[in-house]
């Protein structure tokens, strides 16, 4: 590992981590926003919607910017932009700071999901080629449930819960900037900046072939995250019971954190076998999942949700190991791209149409047509990977 590359894969890593932590900063506040402000369930699906928008133009416009000017500079202005949304949402006490400021935290996390990651894929060790994929598909997920576990904590216990989750972010994004500053940059500007921006989507050969099980795998576990950011603290509310703000963030958590060591299991299987075990351990536990929610019964939702977690990690850290493998390193942040807009758009259009739905039917009804989603994309992964098969034998 060559000078510098040290601090660049852990300063890389963190600040992944820290802007998807401030991302889920807001969701413990949504019972607030309803109660104390009037938001309505509309106004709350629709802030996840805007912020998967922001990730998605983030990523179809800016994909590739960070192989023109460098990961440095591109890292550094998605966590600036991160910092300015923490700002704008301190001021929630209406729809739209929440809108404009999760739309902002959508471009961060957008430009974060390329730069970021094609810079821990440049720096990350070569002696452990599971652990760049682990933590580009789960890095997001565990900074989603440290932020939202941090901020239902803050909420219930401290006070100014309006104001300090934002501030402890704000500080971990100083530091992480610090981190980013010393770090060793990978890549040599070159013309073309401008041309970058005109939205595509890069796939090389020897990516496409395994798009087409890895795009299930993104979407179909993708929406069922957008649905517990935009429903969480309602499920606890109304299915489960409690209208604690650490109950809330402990919803979103229970299906975030356990996709860590789902990917962690991952590494030690295929890739192919990853996919496949992973997507049918998480269609069966969304089953549990949506059982849990018509008893009424926290222990066995939070149980079945940690299940469908690591379901979840195994099959997407398998799903972009197929993808990344053979790239090269000017591939690496278009290959990303196209990543993390297949996994956003996955997020974005059902909870859109979960959003609509909500006021004419239950939660658990909304969360019943996710159930069907995942058996869908379940069965469509096993026959893709039964196709693959019969052509190579």
């Amino acid at each position: 590992m060559k000078q510098g590359e040290g601090v660049s894969f852990v300063g890389a890593s963190l600040s992944l981590l820290v802007i998807y932590a401030a991302s889920a900063t807001p969701i413990p506040l949504y019972g607030l926003y309803r109660e104390a402000d009037g938001l309505s369930y509309g106004d709350l699906s629709l802030s996840a919607v805007v912020y998967f928008v922001g990730a998605v133009s983030a990523l179809l416009v800016f994909g590739r910017l960070s192989t023109h000017l460098g990961r440095r500079p591109v890292s550094l202005l998605a966590l600036l932009l991160a910092a300015i949304a923490c700002v704008i949402l301190m001021t929630v006490h209406s729809a739209q700071p929440l809108l404009f400021g999760r739309l902002l935290q959508g471009l961060s996390c957008g430009l974060a999901s390329t730069a970021m990651t094609a810079w821990l894929v440049d720096t990350a060790p070569a002696s452990r080629n599971w652990l760049a994929p682990a933590i580009i598909s789960c890095g997001p997920m565990t900074g989603l449930t440290l932020g939202g576990l941090s901020s239902g904590a803050l909420v219930d216990l401290a006070p100014l819960p309006r104001l300090l989750p934002f501030i402890g972010v704000l500080v971990l994004m100083l530091g992480c900037s610090l981190l980013l500053f010393t770090g060793r940059e990978t890549v040599t500007r070159q013309l073309g900046a401008l041309a970058s921006l005109r939205p595509r989507v890069a796939l090389p050969d020897s990516a496409r072939k395994a798009f087409p099980v890895a795009a299930w795998a993104f979407v179909c576990t993708w929406a069922l995250g957008g649905f517990y950011q935009a429903f969480g603290p309602a499920m606890a509310r109304e299915q489960l019971h409690s209208s604690s703000a650490l109950a809330a963030a402990l919803v979103f958590a229970s299906v975030m954190a356990p996709s860590l060591i789902g990917a962690w299991l991952a590494g030690r299987v295929a890739p192919v076998r990853a996919q496949y075990v992973g997507m049918l351990v998480f269609t069966v536990a969304l089953g549990c999942v949506l059982l849990a929610l018509s008893k009424g019964q926290l222990p066995l939702f939070l149980i079945a949700s940690a299940f469908a977690g690591m379901g979840q990690g195994a099959t997407l850290s398998g799903s972009i190991q197929t993808l990344v493998a053979d790239i090269t390193l000017q591939e690496r942040a278009g290959v990303l791209a196209a990543i993390y807009a297949t996994s956003y758009s996955g997020a974005a259009i059902p909870t859109l149409i979960a959003g609509r739905m909500a006021s004419h039917f239950s939660l658990l009804q909304v969360a019943t047509g996710y159930g069907v989603f995942a058996c869908v994309g379940c069965v469509a992964i096993s026959w893709l990977l039964l196709q693959r098969k019969r052509r190579v034998s």
